[in-house]
């Protein structure tokens, strides 16, 4: 239910103002079968297709990483951006600049693509405390978060993310914020947005179980929907309001208190359907999902991505690589959850499922690794404070992952995930100017992901080291 109607009138307002496209209108909700020939939507509109003019920039620095590869070039390096789009990658001898260009010398350093993360929720961040931030998320006024949501979009962006995938927020706080970075009202990632997660009744995006006369019981209209006609209807809701992708709980949680984190939540015809509308809209769908079951039916109802994934089996992950389903292990939020004093923080039954979920998942990873699964880059940010996203590369490397393998993760893979791989995640010429760099060479110290030092989205320079 959307409990602030004139502050949700004027959020829509405005992403109208800022650019969003319009939503064609919509026959009568049908809970049809996805048809037999599947639909690849189209990539989502990212920054304008003709570039403000902007100063040329040459970025010298020891070597780079294309985004694509298992090496990196080094030797001395140029990267030539003119108009917010790369023109020129090689060496420092073969490239001619502009005579007006802004030379950048970056010394021992490695120039990346733009770091993409998959999974995150831009809006909102955990405290120490369970308890105030379920009583803070009850009584903020939405428009005092969306000042703490910008602040979190700076510190994704100065941490080396050009690209964000945001799954899931509330209040249209993510149409917003992604419509003000995009006008250039706050600095912050490019945002693909997914309004409010699909839920069924009393699953993970359901809220708690308090009595309905204390806390007003959530609806369609947020997200929660069971058969697949009310289900196809919340997808059509989602993309009225603005989404860029769908999210759908296909599986418990471990961060909600009335279900059971492995346990499925929709039915495979359900599942169907959503997918179905979704991609018939031209917008792919991203799956929530812990338990095996529920993994399964999605995979097979032909979801785009599984997000965690801590309970697959080695048949399921088979499974995802023969239909090229892409997994997004988000091994950063259970890390997190279980380290020290965060994980005494939560209800009993939560603590356990923390437990639980990370056990399986580093198993479960690595069985993928074998297999051969397609493995995104996605931190659930959030859960863990914004701006460490980058702690995922250790993860994933220690977990067997070479650290090139974990660098396409967060670039090249993830980028065609979210269907923007035309646009951006490789170093070449056509590219957006999406470029960080980083001290020394990460293949040798995946930890220097950690210590960004450039940072540039569609050419125009947002961190650089002192001069």
């Amino acid at each position: 239910m959307l409990r602030r109607p004139l502050l949700a009138l004027v959020l829509v307002v405005l992403a109208g103002c800022a650019g969003a496209a319009p939503v064609p209108s919509s026959p009568a909700v049908s809970a049809a079968a996805p048809a037999a020939a599947p639909v690849v939507p189209p990539a989502p509109a990212l920054d304008p297709a003709v570039m403000p003019k902007q100063r040329a920039t040459v970025l010298r620095a020891a070597r780079y990483f294309d985004g694509r590869g298992d090496a990196v070039v080094d030797g001395g390096v140029v990267v030539l951006v003119e108009n917010g789009l790369i023109t020129h990658v090689g060496k420092a001898a073969s490239v001619i600049a502009p005579p007006d260009a802004e030379i950048i010398d970056l010394g021992d350093a490695t120039l990346l693509p733009g770091f993409i993360d998959a999974h995150t929720h831009t809006t909102f961040e955990s405290t120490p405390d369970y308890y105030k931030d379920d009583f803070v998320s009850r009584h903020r006024p939405a428009t005092e978060q969306a000042f703490y949501a910008a602040s979190y979009a700076k510190r994704l962006l100065e941490a080396g993310f050009t690209t964000v995938r945001d799954l899931g927020s509330s209040d249209l706080l993510d149409v917003g914020l992604r419509n003000a970075i995009k006008a250039d009202l706050v600095p912050g990632p490019r945002m693909l947005v997914a309004v409010h997660s699909l839920s069924a009744t009393g699953g993970h995006g359901d809220g708690d179980s308090s009595p309905p006369d204390r806390v007003v019981p959530r609806t369609l209209y947020d997200g929660v929907c069971d058969s697949p006609d009310d289900c196809v209807k919340a997808v059509r809701l989602q993309v009225k309001y603005g989404a860029d992708v769908i999210k759908v709980l296909a599986s418990g949680g471990v961060l909600s208190l009335a279900d059971a984190v492995d346990s499925p939540q929709l039915t495979r015809e359900t599942l169907e359907a959503l997918i179905g509308e979704a991609h018939r809209l031209g917008k792919r769908v991203a799956a929530h999902c812990h338990g095996d079951v529920a993994g399964r039916a999605a995979i097979e109802a032909g979801i785009d991505s599984i997000e965690h994934g801590s309970f697959l089996r080695p048949d399921t992950l088979a499974l995802m690589k023969r239909k090229g389903t892409v997994l997004v292990p988000t091994l950063l939020a259970s890390e997190w959850l279980s380290m020290g004093e965060n994980s005494t923080r939560f209800p009993e039954p939560i603590r356990v499922k923390i437990k639980q979920a990370t056990e399986a998942r580093s198993r479960m990873f690595k069985e993928a690794l074998k297999v051969g699964v397609t493995i995104g880059f996605g931190t659930d940010s959030a859960v863990s404070p914004h701006g460490i996203n980058a702690r995922e590369f250790s993860l994933m490397t220690g977990l067997g992952m070479t650290p090139a393998a974990a660098l396409r993760a967060a670039t090249s893979v993830d980028a065609a995930l979210l269907g923007i791989d035309k646009q951006t995640g490789t170093l070449e010429a056509g590219k957006l100017g999406d470029i960080v760099a980083v001290p020394g060479n990460p293949l040798v110290d995946i930890k220097q992901t950690e210590n960004v030092v450039f940072v540039m989205r569609a050419g125009r320079v947002y961190k650089r080291p002192a001069r």
